[in-house]
């Protein structure tokens, strides 16, 4: 369940928690108060970036260091005065007046011995680095860059361009740590040194493409603000997904791991729901059954051998199959065409309290009239419906909806879905995200480029659809299948085409899943 799956970050070795930029604030204020000097987290800030620096650079570079006038700009002084003290050739260029620099980021100014210049191009050109220091703008930025600013950024691209290393201090300047936005123009860095957690702008597109190689250093900040910060992101990764995955009993049998159904198409359209149909059996469910109109039954039921196939004649005949309380999970919209009929099909599915997945054209049937979709979600109990869109799909449902339509970022458009259905919302992408009812949310970022296929999509259908039936909460078990989609795709890498996905399954959670302990028995010991 979503609990469940927020709980167990606590199994990942690198943190999973994203924390906005007001969520961090928090944090350094709640270390602070508690007696950690301010100007001590800034050293520390500083010196991880200095040591990034030198990891990969020799004394004797020339480095640039570009500070700005706030926290960010602290951090670039302390930095600089490190890297002085063993040897590199440091030059710090200061946007804005020294007057302008307060407290703790005034105090690491102070104690800065070198020259400090005016941040202009003409100064940053004279300099030639060889390695870049970002540390103009925080991640807070919330209005495009321009005039001197976004001529500074322009140069240090073009440095890099030529060769220069950049590393930038938090995020790159330009991007927005909450959002993922570049307001205006950003700095491409090669790498992002961020402090005790990462934000989500680090994993959001754009942002993600300018950071680089992200380092998270420890600065004294204790994950115990954690509890006071409540952070209501996550980053998906195999820790987390090892920890929600369901392990069978032994003494369990078939129904016990979940029946799905999954809703075909007609007879020319089968494809995409047995792409679905065999994700949900690989990825654990008991048994998957594919409902079929009588046009499809015989390619369905030529075409798999361990998913069973019933005959199931529009809105009425799917009805009908689902009084069996046995199956207790549904997935339908792949191949199923846009209009009335998948309509009705969908409204067969809600009827019941069973987990369902709508996608594709489940959802494509409604933007016609989307409150008609919405009411019906909502009527449903919490936590059993999940919507997995692209962002045509999503755009189309949702974006005539000025609260998401408006809404700043990608998480913050999917947690206004998610709160306008009442369910899960899945919105795929090389980011993709997720959101339920509560605010709660999740970002899988494992996502090759290679998944870019036909019928990659629907294979994530029937992944989500297989967790649910085996008891996975929505918000669990869309965050564990968009990870193992992502996993699958990267292990088969370049050629991949979506009925890899399904096959490599089993490696793929025979490394993630702790067998049973079998309990040994005295009859099956061998005496020596």
């Amino acid at each position: 369940m979503r609990s469940a799956l927020l709980r167990s970050a606590a199994l990942r070795s690198a943190p999973p928690e994203l924390l906005t930029t007001a969520e961090m604030g928090r944090a350094d204020r709640s270390t602070i108060e508690s007696g950690t000097p301010g100007i001590v987290l800034m050293e520390n800030a500083g010196r991880a970036v200095a040591e990034a620096v030198m990891r990969r650079h020799p004394p004797g570079s020339r480095v640039v260091v570009l500070a700005g006038p706030g926290n960010n700009g602290g951090d670039g002084f302390v930095a600089a005065r490190r890297l002085a003290a063993v040897g590199f050739r440091v030059t710090l260029l200061l946007a804005g007046a020294p007057e302008r620099l307060k407290g703790d980021a005034a105090e690491a100014a102070h104690r800065w011995a070198g020259l400090t210049q005016p941040a202009t191009p003409e100064a940053f050109a004279a300099a030639r680095p060889h390695v870049i220091v970002d540390a103009l703008f925080g991640a807070g930025l919330d209005r495009p860059v321009e005039g001197v600013p976004r001529a500074l950024i322009d140069a240090v691209n073009a440095a890099r361009a030529d060769g220069a290393a950049v590393v930038a201090v938090d995020l790159p300047s330009g991007v927005n740590g909450t959002t993922g936005a570049v307001m205006g123009a950003a700095i491409e860095a090669d790498e992002s040194v961020t402090f005790f957690r990462a934000k989500p702008g680090h994993w959001l597109l754009p942002g993600r493409l300018h950071r680089g190689r992200l380092t998270i250093a420890d600065i004294g900040i204790p994950d115990a603000v954690l509890a006071t910060v409540q952070p209501r992101c996550i980053l998906v990764g195999p820790e987390l997904v090892r920890a929600s995955l369901p392990v069978p009993s032994l003494a369990g049998h078939k129904y016990d791991r979940g029946h799905v159904v999954v809703v075909s198409g007609g007879g020319h359209t089968t494809g995409a729901a047995r792409l679905a149909a065999r994700a949900a059996l690989r990825v654990g469910a008991g048994l998957v059954t594919l409902a079929s109109p009588a046009d499809a039954v015989a390619v369905n039921a030529a075409a798999n051998v361990a998913v069973m196939v019933r005959q199931t004649d529009a809105a009425e005949g799917l009805a009908t199959l689902l009084e069996d309380r046995r199956f207790n999970a549904v997935a339908l919209g792949p191949g199923l065409g846009v209009g009335a009929a998948t309509r009705d099909l969908v409204g067969s599915a809600l009827a019941g309290c069973r987990a369902v997945v709508l996608d594709a054209d489940a959802l494509t049937s409604f933007v016609d009239d989307p409150e008609a979709l919405f009411t019906a979600l909502r009527a449903r109990p919490p936590g059993t419906t999940v919507l997995t869109p692209h962002d045509g799909e999503f755009s189309r449902l949702f974006d005539q909806l000025p609260e998401i339509h408006e809404a700043p970022s990608k998480l913050d458009r999917v947690r206004a879905a998610a709160r306008r259905t009442g369910g899960v919302v899945l919105l795929k992408g090389a980011d993709t995200t997720i959101a339920d009812l509560d605010g709660c949310a999740a970002i899988n970022a494992n996502a090759p480029a290679h998944l870019a296929t036909a019928g990659a999509g629907d294979v994530l259908t029937g992944l989500v659809a297989g967790l649910l039936a085996q008891g996975l909460g929505a918000f669990t078990a869309a965050a564990t299948a968009a990870w193992l989609h992502g996993e699958a795709a990267r292990l088969v890498g370049p050629g991949l085409i979506a009925e890899d996905l399904s096959e490599v399954m089993p490696s793929l959670l025979a490394r993630l899943i702790e067998p049973p302990a079998v309990a040994e028995s005295a009859h099956d010991r061998v005496i020596r």
